[in-house]
């Protein structure tokens, strides 16, 4: 059973409150931690405050080592951190070693681009009064950042905190999810052991009641929100005076347009549908949701999707054959539980799925759901996918945008103008053509609109977020 210290500014401490970590699966305790106590998380934002312009001055040469070195040591233990995140958060061990090796990614990313953060040279002589002039653009660090990840993906959104901060030069303190701190507290003792100065990064499990010590303190002028869209506008509106990313979810969709129509294609499409609406128990952002298919379609569509969902693998996670393991808890389970319930009595029927067992909750597709069900309209972040017919490609792209979110959508079609047309016309912060909403590689700009959120993640978008630009001109340089 692991017992994780929490490291603040390089050390290893212990709290005095002990934090048990249990097993989605079966309710077993799988380690403990100790809750960060107020002096243990006033040390940690002073030594963050403290080392902040001596960290700025470092050189490019350092961070990318002990990027690289960080993304290293992950690969040497990627085992020991795909076993963990299975125990703490549920997910199948086949998604929990796809994390760890995106997280080696964006350590290596973020290694990278460290040493490409070099400004911009602009001339001024383009106007008479500025002859001679030109410009020198770097970016500098707006500060300390408060990094707040959630449970689903309990590494690699903590890299995507830390790595970016790292890179430029920004101290940075991590509150992983209360559920599933121990993947970024062994993250945070590989990081105790690179050349990085003290007070760069500390993780500290705090519960969630107790956080404003940490969101509110003004020596953490950034703050980088993984999480609810009702916890991330909270924050927005409780601290108008810091800089803020929001990555706040959304009820991904996907269009089949009626192109997209050989057998081969529609396999392709149910079977990545099928996959991503249900992957992490479905608890997943850009997990799909919403699928619309044109009308032509939509019996082939449906029932091979209903295929699809009702093969798939469900059972212990740590059974490599399985796909879909537990949600994060009973209680998460038993909301969208109920979410199904009140959309069958709404009218909606179930095309598979099947009754709740603790935290399990079958693969579910619905069709004929009324449009203000809360499975249409919220985010359900589980195992539950609605399929629903479009008259055409315009229907196809309002249905999509029908929503309060705009994270990712999927379109699914062989035409060059169709996917230009739905890039201008879609609503959201990224497109995937030919293929669920799901995807995400690591160095892209990922984020959102409408309640998505604000702010870009992907390596480079995070440290331009995490950064502010700084004009030096110049005299008489050429």
């Amino acid at each position: 059973m692991t017992e994780a210290a929490l490291w603040i500014a390089g050390q290893a401490v212990r709290g005095d409150e002990i934090v048990e970590i249990t097993y989605p699966y079966d309710g077993g305790v799988i380690g403990t931690t100790t809750w960060a106590t107020t002096q243990q998380v006033e040390t940690a934002i002073a030594a963050a405050a403290d080392v902040a312009d001596e960290f700025a001055a470092t050189s490019a040469n350092l961070r990318a080592g002990a990027l690289r070195k960080t993304a290293a040591a992950i690969q040497d233990n990627a085992e020991e951190f795909a076993q963990l995140i299975t125990a703490e958060n549920g997910k199948p061990l086949r998604w929990a070693r796809a994390e760890v090796a995106r997280a080696v990614s964006t350590f290596e990313w973020a290694a990278e681009e460290a040493r490409r953060f070099a400004g911009d040279v602009q001339r001024l002589d383009t106007d008479a009064n500025a002859t001679g002039r030109m410009a020198l653009t770097r970016r500098f660090p707006r500060g300390p950042v408060l990094g707040i990840t959630p449970f689903n993906f309990p590494l690699n959104l903590v890299a995507h905190k830390i790595a970016p901060a790292l890179a430029v030069g920004a101290p940075v303190i991590i509150k992983p999810a209360p559920a599933t701190p121990l993947s970024a507290l062994r993250l945070g003792e590989l990081l105790a052991d690179t050349d990085l100065p003290d007070g760069a990064v500390s993780v500290l499990a705090v519960p969630n009641d107790r956080i404003d010590q940490l969101s509110a303190d003004p020596r953490l002028p950034v703050v980088s929100f993984t999480g609810s869209d009702t916890v991330g506008w909270q924050i927005r509106e409780s601290l108008p005076r810091k800089h803020l990313t929001l990555e706040l979810g959304g009820n991904a969709a996907a269009l089949i347009c009626r192109d997209w129509s050989s057998d081969e294609d529609l396999e392709w499409a149910c079977t990545r549908l099928a996959t991503f609406g249900n992957y992490q128990a479905g608890q997943s952002c850009i997990g799909v949701q919403r699928v619309f298919v044109e009308r032509p379609l939509v019996a082939q569509v449906t029932q091979k999707l209903t295929d699809k969902i009702e093969a798939l693998a469900v059972g212990d996670p740590r059974d490599p054959e399985t796909m879909v393991g537990p949600m994060i808890s009973v209680d998460a389970a038993q909301r969208v539980e109920g979410w199904v319930e009140e959309a069958v009595k709404a009218g909606a029927k179930v095309l598979c799925g099947g009754p709740r067992d603790g935290a399990e909750l079958p693969p579910t597709l619905l069709s004929e759901v009324p449009a203000d069900a809360k499975v249409v309209r919220e985010e359900i972040f589980g195992p539950v996918v609605v399929v629903e017919p479009v008259d055409d490609f315009d229907a196809g792209l309002a249905a999509i945008n029908d929503s309060k979110y705009g994270l990712q959508a999927g379109l699914f079609t062989h035409r060059y103008d169709v996917a230009a047309r739905a890039h201008r016309e879609l609503e959201v912060g990224g497109l995937i053509v030919g293929d669920a909403p799901s995807f995400r590689a690591d160095q892209m700009p990922y984020g959102g609109t409408k309640d998505s959120g604000v702010g870009r993640e992907g390596v480079a978008s995070a440290m331009d977020d995490y950064t502010y630009a700084r004009v030096m001109v110049l005299p008489q340089m050429y």
